[in-house]
């Protein structure tokens, strides 16, 4: 298959009218519908603005490269339109597109359509051509274009020569990758082949596409080069680079800095990589701004997101033992086996949540040293605040020791992962966490269980409201993160859910107060906020916050406003009326098995109404909106 077998001419938009990034969109979509391309016209248009959410489809010098692989589409399509006037499309460079290639591919296509696509991509590299492009008045001209340059390009790769030794020129290697993997990727590789001819410098570039990579850097080649660049918008495993010079940028650089990027590479003017394990997003690697706070909260969600599904599985196993214990009794196997299970599956949590956050950190190496600390911190009962300060020192320990072994000679350099990081990384977090943070926290542990477990109604009512409003405030983010581990961690400690009841109220709360919102205030909600707020009452029951996202985004103030009230007053009411979830998740599934689960479910409605009301009210009729 060849581009000009892709790219249609019946539906070519050579004079786009409108004058916005979404209108466009719009435009091109309306003639793939018309043209009977697609089968869902609103499916395949939701496609293409998830992927430009990613990064914008707009590569520079001009053009645009709109694509979506859906259902929707029929078979592999490229439409080619135009506009006189230029649109600003959020374009790398900042400036307008004028021309625009819009790519639909269907669900489970095979890798022909990519290649192909990869190709279109190369081919827009070349600014003759682009000019050619933007001067052509017929489909025929533009049909006819992309036929000649793409036998130009067929000679060109019969004729490249793949360097396999030194022929005296310098010598590079690369990886370009994209978060899709379709256009940015391979634009990036023939930007960087064509400057490096240009500069009669050898290049070999490995593409990492929606497909897998391409044309993978032999160890040879590597072992060769004199530096590595890494064009890349996402993770790409640095393992095999270790002790090279390694340039790592986003990659909109290799396409707009190519020169820049193969300069820095032949003068090695880029650090040299060191350390095992090493992935990470290259983009972010010599971002200076990322604050301590950003690697910290990063470090933490790592260790956060791996432990949940030991939480969930293991939570909701054990609650429903306790179900069985009460029908069948305590002596009941299946009592038995299920609480076994669940025990299991929790004794695991502060071991994984601890080795998850010092893999953030030190990648591999943190991990088995940070697990066992984690066990430290479970036996020597320093609890939850213990395991995280477990992860936190294994992570720190193995990066010491990185800096500390960074001039062992290579011929030695394998000892490091195999016998020098895991001894020298657990003996020192072991004394670490054995002699001195494992008392300290236990200490601490034990002194705010006793405090909470000592709460008046009063101040239980005012904690059980800060972290059910809490859970409102970001909706998946840091505040509610964070109120989500403290009530896990009171739960693993003591077995008490109370605090549970409160996190999941108001939890519970923004997703389904927008439904009942969107479903008694209609005037003050659009036919498709409707549609998407019947949606919530699924997530609301279920404990999943963000289902309220799309619409706090829309709107944060109104929304968030009224989020948080209501899930205070919600989390609040569970303390007063004593309701315990004895499960970490699971929302109206797991409500027959809480404490007093009436006056739960009470405080839940009592909650999503107030708030449904607050934002019915506040918020304005579509029209003035």
């Amino acid at each position: 298959m060849k581009i000009t077998d892709l790219l249609r001419k019946d539906i070519m938009v050579l004079d786009l009218q409108a004058k916005e990034k979404e209108a466009v969109i719009d435009e091109m979509i309306a003639s793939l519908d018309k043209h009977d391309v697609i089968t869902d016209a609103k499916e395949f248009k939701d496609a293409i603005l998830k992927r430009e959410a990613q990064t914008s489809t707009g590569l520079g010098d001009g053009i645009a490269m709109p694509h979506a692989k859906n259902k929707a589409v029929k078979e592999p399509t490229v439409l080619f339109a135009k506009s006189k006037s230029g649109v600003e499309y959020e374009s790398l460079d900042g400036q307008p597109a004028y021309l625009f290639f819009m790519i639909a591919v269907p669900e489970g296509a095979n890798n022909t359509h990519l290649e192909t696509l990869a190709a279109l991509s190369r081919q827009l590299i070349d600014s003759d051509f682009i000019k050619k492009l933007k001067d052509a008045e017929t489909p025929d001209e533009v049909h006819a274009l992309f036929q000649e340059e793409q036998e130009e390009v067929e000679q060109e790769d019969k004729s490249e020569d793949v360097p396999n030794e030194r022929d005296g020129k310098p010598f590079v290697v690369a990886i370009t990758a994209c978060p899709t993997g379709i256009a940015h990727t391979f634009m990036a590789e023939d930007a960087l082949k064509k400057k490096a001819k240009e500069m009669d410098i050898e290049i070999r570039v490995e593409t990492q596409g929606s497909e897998g990579a391409k044309n993978t850097l032999t160890a040879d080649e590597i072992n060769r080069a004199e530096a590595v660049i890494i064009a890349a918008s996402k993770k790409v495993d640095l393992d095999r680079f270790n002790g090279k010079h390694v340039i790592q940028r986003p990659v909109a650089d290799g396409i707009n800095k190519s020169e820049e990027l193969i300069t820095k590479a032949i003068k090695q003017d880029a650090p040299v990589l060191h350390g095992e394990g090493t992935k990470q997003k290259a983009d972010d690697v010599e971002d200076k701004a990322n604050s301590v706070w950003g690697k910290v909260y990063k470090d933490l969600m790592n260790g956060i997101s791996h432990m949940l599904p030991f939480v969930v599985g293991g939570g909701i196993i054990l609650a429903l033992s306790f179900l069985f214990e009460s029908i069948l009794g305590s002596d009941s196997t299946v009592f038995t086996f299920l609480n076994g299970l669940g025990g299991n599956a929790f004794n695991f949590l502060i071991p994984i949540f601890a080795g998850f956050i010092a893999l953030s950190i030190a990648d591999r190496p943190g991990l088995m040293p940070g697990m066992v600390g984690g066990l430290i911190a479970v036996e020597s009962n320093a609890g939850f605040l213990g395991g995280l300060v477990a992860g936190f020192l294994a992570g720190y320990v193995v990066i010491l020791l990185k800096k500390a072994f960074r001039g062992l000679p290579r011929s030695l350099e394998g000892l490091k992962p195999i016998l020098i990081y895991p001894v020298l990384g657990l003996f020192f977090t072991g004394i670490l966490m054995y002699f001195i943070f494992g008392p300290i926290f236990s200490t601490i542990n034990t002194a705010m269980v006793d405090f909470l477990q000592n709460l008046g109604t009063g101040n239980a009512v005012i904690l059980g409201a800060i972290l059910g409003g809490m859970m409102a405030i970001d909706m998946g983010g840091p505040f509610n993160k964070a109120a989500y581990a403290f009530s896990i961690g009171i739960f693993t400690d003591t077995g008490d859910g109370s605090l549970m009841a409160a996190v999941m109220a108001g939890g519970m709360v923004p997703p389904l107060a927008i439904a009942l919102a969107s479903t008694i205030f209609k005037k003050k909600f659009s036919e498709e906020e409707r549609k998407s707020g019947v949606t919530n009452y699924v997530m609301g029951f279920s404990f999943i916050t963000e289902g309220a996202i799309p619409f706090a985004a829309a709107d944060p103030l109104r929304v968030i406003g009224s989020s948080v009230i209501g899930a205070a007053i919600a989390g609040g009411l569970t303390q007063f009326w004593n309701s315990a979830i004895p499960a970490p998740h699971g929302g109206i599934f797991v409500v027959p098995l809480a404490d007093n689960a009436i006056f739960f479910l009470l405080a839940l409605v009592i909650g999503a109404i107030v708030s449904a009301v607050l934002l019915g009210v506040w918020r304005k009729t579509v029209e003035d909106n």
